[in-house]
């Protein structure tokens, strides 16, 4: 083998398409744009959902929905959660400590999810109907 015999494998490079350039190629004339119209011109083109000045889709449809952002400052813990940490009296500062919730959560409620074995005693917690029959089952109490 000689440095000057070395060539890609057949297939891995073709020629890039020219267009416009006579009846010859059987890309001339039109050049693959079709007659007439708004994609025919050059720089004509529109935006993302753009249907030809037509009130588009989006828009048509109605708005639904909401997003409280009083959400973003409310958290929820399980009871397995409470389980793991393992402390006797648990409030918020315990909890953020822990790294169960963020630094800039104000509402925390106990959900019903997993099993409590250990008494807990919860300050300035709220808790589930459920979760609070779980956490006093044990012994535990909410205050």
């Amino acid at each position: 083998m000689q440095l000057n015999s070395i060539k890609s494998a057949d297939g891995a490079k073709h020629a890039k398409r020219r267009v416009g350039r006579g009846i010859g190629s059987g890309l001339g004339k039109t050049a693959g744009r079709g007659h007439k119209g708004q994609k025919s011109r050059s720089g004509g083109y529109h935006k993302v959902g753009f249907e030809g000045g037509q009130m588009p889709l989006q828009r048509r449809l109605p708005k639904r929905g909401f997003k409280s952002h009083l959400l973003q400052f409310n958290a929820e813990v399980t009871l397995t959660a409470l389980e793991q940490l393992g402390a006797a009296e648990v409030d918020m500062l315990t909890l953020k400590q822990a790294g169960l919730i963020g630094e800039m959560i104000k509402v925390v409620k106990v959900i019903k999810t997993g099993e409590l074995t250990k008494a807990v005693k919860l300050t300035g917690i709220g808790a589930t109907a459920g979760a609070k029959a779980a956490i006093e089952a044990v012994g535990g109490s909410l205050a």
